[in-house]
């Protein structure tokens, strides 16, 4: 089946509101303790990025730094378009980003895995090169499973948030938070907390995080439903939801308002070295858990081919 012609769908670009590192670091200083009983909040150089346990493909998370909102949800329920197949390498050559780092969180390329699949995006273009770190994860009969993807398979399907970066090491923000005694999970209390102090003044946020310590709730959407799925009911008792275990590492992006733009304010998927990965909702070991995260600060959002006709359906 053929991907996505760029030239042939709509694709708008909005400024994001980009206040002083320093200043998110306050921000996020003083809420996140409702939730955490140990944060530390800082603007620092990232390390490494490729080592464990974030092994992503390129070392920092940095340089010209936008968030991409590929499809969305209405592209999966209440009925799946299969004509939504997108291809991420054509997409970095058509908006002309090279060297770049594509990292987030979206459907997998189902016609490589035969079947519907979490991608979990993790793709690095240099000189017209593609190295593909991606993982994607399926359901196999009551479990599940992990495998990554060949640099010669570089597409994706029906819905994506990424954060789009020269992958260049800089400043950054690290958060680290441990011992969970709020209700929220960790990218919802960081996306509430500016959502608190910006107000309409949308922050959009990307990059990875990893849980050192305990264990989350993930799920893996099965094969598409034959039947249409009309409500948040319907797509709880669709998906397969699994308890998985640390080290988990992360991507994907949260903003914190909508910009007109139909956008998913929050989504990341995360996978271990163990082969668990999946869609993250929140960890289920508050005493234990230990997350760290570096989070670039994106300048615009990118919107590609929203749908035309929209709903708030699957978007937890």
């Amino acid at each position: 089946m053929a991907s996505i012609d760029y030239s042939t769908v709509e694709i708008k670009e909005k400024p994001l509101f980009t206040p002083p590192l320093e200043e998110i670091v306050e921000v996020l200083s003083r809420s996140l303790p409702s939730t955490f009983e140990y944060v530390s909040v800082t603007a620092e150089e990232t390390p490494d990025l490729t080592q464990p346990p974030y092994n992503l493909m390129a070392p920092g998370l940095t340089g010209d730094a936008k968030l991409v909102e590929l499809g969305g949800p209405p592209y999966l329920v209440p009925l799946v378009r299969r004509d939504k197949l997108y291809d991420l390498a054509a997409l970095l050559r058509h908006l002309r980003r090279d060297p770049a780092l594509l990292v987030g969180a979206g459907a997998g390329p189902w016609p490589h895995a035969g079947t519907n699949c979490e991608g979990i995006i993790n793709l690095k273009m240099e000189g017209g090169a593609v190295r593909q770190g991606s993982r994607i994860v399926s359901v196999q009969g009551d479990g599940y499973r992990q495998e990554q993807l060949p640099d010669t398979e570089t597409r994706t399907a029906l819905l994506g948030n990424y954060l789009l970066s020269e992958g260049k090491p800089g400043k950054v923000i690290k958060v680290v938070a441990k011992k969970r005694i709020g209700e929220s999970n960790f990218i919802t209390a960081i996306r509430e907390a500016l959502k608190n102090h910006y107000g309409e003044k949308v922050v959009g946020l990307g990059g990875a995080f990893v849980l050192r310590a305990g264990a989350a709730r993930l799920h893996v959407m099965p094969d598409f439903s034959a039947g249409a799925l009309r409500s948040d009911a319907d797509v709880e008792r669709w998906l397969r939801f699994f308890d998985m275990r640390a080290p988990l590492s992360h991507v994907g992006t949260l903003v914190t308002g909508d910009l007109g733009l139909d956008l998913r304010v929050q989504h990341f998927h995360g996978f271990g070295p163990h082969g668990d990965g999946g869609h993250y909702h929140y960890d289920t070991t508050p005493e234990l858990v230990h997350y760290e995260g570096y989070f670039a600060l994106a300048q615009t959002v990118v919107r590609i081919d929203a749908p035309k006709e929209t709903h708030h359906i699957g978007r937890d």
